[in-house]
C-alpha cells in the first residue's frame, strides 16, 4: 500500500484516539465511569484499555515512519478494530448493557472505518490508473 498523506493521517489519528481512550480508564477510572457509566468488572475495562494502548503504539509508529510503502496488515487491523468496536458499542447499547455514551465512540469508530475505506478506494484507483491524465 502506497503511503499517502491520508494513510498517515489515519494511522496517527486512530493511534492518538486509541491511546487516549485506552489510557483513560487506566489513569482515572472515576472520570471514565462518570462518562461511560459504572463498571462491574473494572479489570475487563482495564484489559481493553491496555490492548487499545498497545495497538495505538503500533499505529503511531507506523504513522511516524517515512517509508514509501506500508504493509496492508496494519491498515487491515486498524479497520477491523474500528469495525469490531463500533459493532460492540451499538449492540451492547441496544441491549442496554452499556451506556448510550458509547454511541459517541461508535460514531468515531465508523468515521475511522470510513477513512480506511477511502484509503483503499484511493489505492485501488491508483493501481488501475483511474484519475490519471
Amino acid at each position: 500500500m502506497r503511503r499517502t498523506p491520508l494513510v498517515r493521517v489515519m494511522l496517527l489519528g486512530q493511534g492518538a484516539y486509541y491511546a487516549v481512550t485506552g489510557l483513560w480508564p487506566l489513569i482515572h477510572m472515576r472520570s471514565f465511569e462518570a462518562i461511560s457509566g459504572p463498571k462491574r468488572d473494572q479489570w475487563l475495562v482495564k484489559t481493553i484499555g491496555l490492548l487499545l494502548t498497545a495497538f495505538s503504539s503500533v499505529l503511531l509508529l507506523a504513522g511516524m515512519r517515512r517509508q514509501p510503502q506500508l504493509d496492508v496488515e496494519v491498515p487491515l487491523a486498524a479497520a477491523g478494530d474500528a469495525a469490531a468496536l463500533a459493532a460492540t458499542d451499538v449492540i451492547f447499547t441496544a441491549q442496554r448493557r452499556i451506556s448510550p455514551a458509547y454511541l459517541l465512540d461508535a460514531l468515531a469508530e465508523v468515521v475511522l472505518l470510513a477513512g480506511w475505506i477511502a484509503v483503499w478506494r484511493t489505492a485501488g484507483r491508483a493501481k488501475t490508473g483511474e484519475g490519471e491524465e
